[in-house]
């Protein structure tokens, strides 16, 4: 691997690189996820809601990018990444800052996590890492993960700023307030600096032919030479315990810490930790996939927070070991898209990356929807969480195991690259 076309390729990448982690972190993907901790109580008091009630919004946004995401992903390998990415950004936002005007209607909560779920589907790591993905090769591991550091370092950072909000402002306010942060940092820098391979100063059906004949020879499988190959099934069932394991207890992190018996500061400050080993998961992450077989990395990446999980459910937990936890739940949500970005690459191609990885990432969104409205029916029914711990524990093990089953990378535009699958 050479270290000079590795540094050329950041040389001119890292404009595409940039963007990327603006677009993601203040997209789809983190936002909704990381506010809502600190927004549910605030809704419950307001409007009388239950705590379960409200995590509902998250597996509804689920469902709906379920529907959304294969198609933003066709519409990418179609029409480009450039205006599906820049669209999306715009509409996203708008849609978030929505919340703040629910009139106390769980009905309208409800349409609006479905609405920004198909309006924002374009900020999801789909359209990103498809440009990201095209522009690196010798480094592509590290590039993927610095351009998804933005859901660590947002997610980070979204909850004291979103906390802020709420105690100065109200409720309302943070919504507001959080809804603008893409349109304010994400969208100009994505316009000016967000362009795939071949987009830049081009006529519209300039890009069109010259995308026509790129992905005429872009190697790899077809959409549906993917859904005819095992490995497609084996991620697609694997990402489902995953993203159960990690996504159930991250947005229910607050109140998880709070039944072990911390309060207070200490909570704000386990908390927190969550972002920091997000951001640390993704660039240790990526600089591991690089080097060594990817699945056997996540194996014991996700496996770790396996541990976590169990220590959270059996107690009597010193804050020492409550953090350890945390950094290992959040390390692996660090390596969670990166991963998929990579494995889709490198095991299917490029050629219609888009509906492979908008199809994988809709499998992953039914269990990261899922999870926080079982963690949230369980406190709301035992007043703990010590069974969808004790399932995530499970989940995360069995998702791993699976991971291991994919082999070899694949090779593709050799002679014999339909001899490898």
């Amino acid at each position: 691997m050479a270290e000079g076309k590795g540094y050329s390729e950041f040389r001119t990448g890292w404009p595409v690189v940039l963007a990327s982690m603006l677009g993601i972190g203040l997209g789809l993907s983190p936002v909704p996820f990381y506010t809502i901790g600190m927004l549910a109580p605030e809704l419950a008091r307001e409007f009388g809601w239950a705590f379960g009630d409200i995590m509902a919004g998250l597996p509804i946004m689920t469902f709906a990018v379920l529907v959304a995401s294969p198609a933003v992903g066709f519409l990418a390998d179609r029409v480009g990444v450039r205006p599906i990415a820049l669209i999306s950004v715009l509409l996203f936002g708008v849609s978030f800052m929505a919340f703040a005007a629910n009139p106390g209607d769980i009905r309208f909560f409800y349409a609006n996590w479905a609405i920004m779920a198909v309006l924002g589907a374009g900020t999801l790591p789909i359209t990103w890492t498809r440009a990201v993905n095209n522009r690196f090769e010798d480094r592509k591991g590290f590039a993927l993960g610095l351009s998804l550091l933005g859901t660590g370092v947002f997610g980070f950072l979204v909850k004291p700023f979103t906390a802020f909000m709420i105690d100065a402002y109200g409720w309302r306010a943070a919504y507001m307030a959080v809804g603008a942060l893409p349109l304010i940092l994400a969208l100009p820098v994505a316009y000016f600096a967000f362009h795939d391979v071949g987009e830049r100063n081009q006529s519209a059906a300039d890009r069109r032919e010259s995308d026509t004949i790129r992905a005429a020879a872009t190697p790899g499988l077809t959409f549906s030479e993917t859904l005819r190959n095992w490995r497609f099934w084996v991620l697609a069932i694997a990402f489902v315990p995953i993203s159960f394991g990690v996504g159930g207890p991250i947005p229910n992190m607050e109140n998880i810490v709070k039944t072990a018996g911390f309060s207070g500061p200490d909570i704000v400050s386990l908390v927190s930790l969550i972002g920091l080993s997000v951001i640390a998961g993704r660039v240790v992450g990526g600089w591991l996939i690089d080097r060594f077989w990817a699945p056997g990395i996540a194996f014991l990446m996700i496996c770790a927070p396996a541990l976590a999980c169990w220590m959270f459910a059996h107690g009597d937990l010193t804050y020492a070991t409550a953090a350890g936890s945390i950094i290992l739940i959040g390390f692996a949500a660090g390596v969670e898209y990166d991963l998929m970005a990579f494995l889709v690459a490198r095991y299917f191609g490029l050629k219609s990356y888009g509906a492979i990885y908008g199809s994988l990432y809709g499998f992953f969104a039914l269990g990261a929807g899922i999870g926080p409205v079982v963690f949230g029916r369980a406190f709301d029914a035992d007043g703990n969480y010590d069974s969808p711990l004790m399932l995530s524990a499970g989940l995360l093990v069995l998702g791993a195991v699976l991971l291991l089953l994919l082999g070899r990378y694949r090779t593709f535009g050799s002679p014999d690259e339909s001899k490898t699958a």
